[in-house]
């Protein structure tokens, strides 16, 4: 099944069979909140140039950004977290086509604002060969435009769910990543950027496929 249609199903099965209707209510209404305010589209965006970053993967050493790009394209993906079914199924695709995508050249990564072992979960529950990194504070998703405040109403929402934020992320800014996928040529330069305020809604791995083949011809040119 594609990712879309497990993420589908799992909404379907969470909104009808557990979750109480008031807080169906309340994520779909921080959702189209977030949606009206146009926030997906203050994101970077394809042609645009990637912000260079280190940060600590979940056992604490430091992953650079220019270091990877020196070795082929990097695939980065915006994990909002542990907690977040979506998410991880989102990042257990990733991890079956990792392969695809390493044999295109290029490097895969998440970035993630919640604590390292939080991180360190989330790689064995899903049995990534991939690093999550610590986004602490969320400041890497704010310069790729990506990083948005919980309303205080989502907040009581989440730490009914069990996803209390400052618990998982290890400081209060009740902060997020939006679900965000890019890829970045050797240039710095972002060759692909899919972008969603729809937690629920994630793009196929496979999308990327294409244009890692192009950038290893552009680099083969």
């Amino acid at each position: 099944m594609p990712l879309q249609g497990k993420l589908d199903a799992l909404k379907s099965e969470f909104e009808t069979k557990f979750a109480p209707p008031a807080v169906v209510e309340a994520l779909h209404r921080a959702t189209d909140e977030l949606i009206a305010s146009g926030a997906q589209n203050r994101a970077l965006k394809a042609g645009e140039t990637a912000p260079e970053f280190t940060l600590p993967d979940a056992d604490g050493n430091p992953v650079s950004s220019k270091a990877l790009l020196a070795k082929g394209p990097l695939v980065v993906t915006f994990y909002r977290g542990v907690w977040c079914p979506y998410c991880n199924f989102d990042l257990s695709a990733l991890e079956e086509a990792r392969p695809e995508i390493e044999s295109r050249g290029a490097s895969l990564i998440a970035i993630s604002e919640q604590t390292a072992p939080n991180s360190r979960k989330s790689q064995r529950q899903n049995g990534l060969g991939f690093p999550i990194l610590g986004d602490h504070g969320g400041e890497i998703a704010a310069q790729f435009g990506v990083r948005w405040i919980l309303p205080d109403y989502l907040r009581e929402v989440q730490k009914a769910l069990g996803a209390d934020l400052t618990q998982f992320n290890g400081e209060d800014s009740w902060t997020l990543p939006m679900p965000a996928r890019y890829v970045i040529a050797q240039d710095g330069a972002i060759a692909y950027a899919e972008v969603n305020a729809d937690y629920t809604r994630r793009p196929e791995p496979s999308a990327i496929l294409p244009v890692l083949e192009q950038l290893g011809r552009r680099h083969v040119a």
